[in-house]
């Protein structure tokens, strides 16, 4: 690995949303890494919870978005000639899946924490997310 190679590989960590990365090439390790904000986010599983509630204006509001808890591709279905798991309209049960996002070749199925009722899908099939980016409003039943 190359000086050119390192620098680009710092410019593009610096324009993710990444907080660290190692990359090792033979016997060579590069390890990348910023501090945590104020407000460091802790996981003790990266996908135990697929569901993030963004504040609300008011306490009546049963609206709430599942987001992406990693960055990669999200899938709307298991396969390409399988049905979506969620459709608009659609009432989901707890623990019930709800998309796949795919990061480093791992199929990460994300599932609800509640019953709860399709509102709209934020994200279209085979697009890149990002860490937090809504993928679905959703209404508690």
């Amino acid at each position: 690995m190359n000086l050119e190679n390192i620098k680009e590989l710092v410019a593009i960590f610096e324009n993710s949303s990444l907080s660290e990365l190692t990359l090792e090439e033979g016997d060579r390790k590069i390890s990348l890494g910023r501090k945590l904000t104020t407000d460091p986010i802790v996981t003790a599983a990266p996908m135990a919870t697929s569901h993030n509630s963004l504040p609300a204006e008011d306490d009546d509001n049963d609206e709430d978005f599942v987001t992406s808890p990693i960055v990669g591709t999200f899938y709307s279905a298991a396969g390409p000639d399988i049905p979506a798991f969620a459709r608009v309209g659609d009432k989901l049960k707890a623990g019930q899946t709800i998309c796949i996002v795919e990061a480093m070749k791992l199929m990460n199925e994300l599932t609800v924490d509640f019953d709860c009722e399709v509102e709209a899908i934020l994200v279209s099939n085979e697009q890149k997310v990002e860490y937090g980016q809504p993928l679905f409003r959703i209404k508690k039943l």
